[in-house]
């Protein structure tokens, strides 16, 4: 199984404030610091630390040169990365003292995604591989339809929640992975259960994965069985690629193994592990310190 993530490179300006700014309010930043980010790098660094070979196919601009240095030094295929003229993708992040943050995306080179550049990634795939697909980017849409089309695998996590997800078939999605902000705004309810509930009713065959910070997963079968995780206990320090990092290492496992409670345990060890660090993609632990964590920690 071969396996690709297309989505958005941003290079990350983190703003470390007192508190998130208000409106009409102006703060002094207590640090700068610059990461190489967006959900699709994040995913594809967790997929590959994780343990998987993995190809990213996305736009850089002319001052991308970070993002092909980083997928070098973690194994990720950049094969099929375009180049643009124009600026990569940057998010403008603020992280307040109790590690929450707030992010403005600048689209950059990422907007230059077209369904032609889909078609001429796709050709290089086939049934049965793997894609995974956010919503940062064009024409997300029109990859999950000719992925589906092809026999690929699609998992999906629809994030950041916008209107062109109305162009988005969930019933070719094979894998959604949601948090609870997302799973409201797909289902048309609040509860977790009405929310998985409706959405398997929508699309019977969708397997779900339903994330929900500090108080755990949810894993949700075919067949409707649910599956249920916990999340480890640590400091927080930033959460910004938590979610990332989660779905990076829970696709990892689940198609390595074919065992959900046991993508699930991993996975929440591994997000637990990102957000005790500072900035996206080096926060994202290698495999062997999760395993680590997991023999320090065997109770969880």
């Amino acid at each position: 199984m071969k396996k690709l993530v297309l989505g958005a490179l941003n290079i990350d300006r983190t703003y470390n404030v007192e508190k998130i700014v208000l409106p009409m309010e102006t703060v002094a930043a207590e640090k700068y610091e610059s990461f190489c980010g967006g959900k699709g790098f994040n995913q594809t660094i967790a997929l590959s630390r994780a343990g998987s070979e993995v190809y990213f196919a996305g736009v850089i601009g002319y001052d991308g040169g970070v993002f092909l240095e980083e997928f070098q030094r973690d194994g990720v295929k950049t094969d099929f990365i375009k180049k643009s003229s124009n600026c990569s993708g940057h998010a403008v992040i603020q992280i307040d003292r109790d590690g929450q943050n707030c992010i403005i995306i600048v689209p950059g080179s990422n907007a230059e995604i077209t369904e032609e550049y889909i078609d001429e990634v796709l050709d290089n795939f086939s049934g049965g591989d793997l894609i995974v697909l956010q919503n940062e980017v064009p024409c997300v849409g029109y990859a999950i339809s000719e992925a589906w089309r092809r026999g690929l695998i699609v998992a999906f996590n629809p994030s950041p929640i916008n209107d062109s997800l109305k162009h988005c078939d969930l019933s070719k999605v094979s894998i959604l992975i949601v948090n609870e902000v997302e799973g409201v705004v797909l289902s048309g309810a609040y509860d977790e259960d009405d929310i998985i509930d409706n959405l398997k009713k929508r699309y019977p065959e969708l397997l779900i994965v339903f994330t929900k910070g500090e108080s755990g997963s949810v894993f949700v079968d075919k067949e409707g069985r649910r599956f249920k995780a916990e999340a480890i206990t640590c400091d927080v320090v930033d959460t910004t690629a938590a979610g990332d990092t989660f779905t990076g290492y829970f696709l990892n496992e689940l198609l390595h193994s074919n065992d959900p409670e046991k993508a699930l345990h991993i996975a929440s060890f591994a997000s637990g592990i990102s957000v005790t660090k500072k900035g996206a993609s080096p926060s994202i632990p290698l495999f062997e310190d999760v395993i680590k964590e997991m023999n320090r920690r065997p109770q969880a």
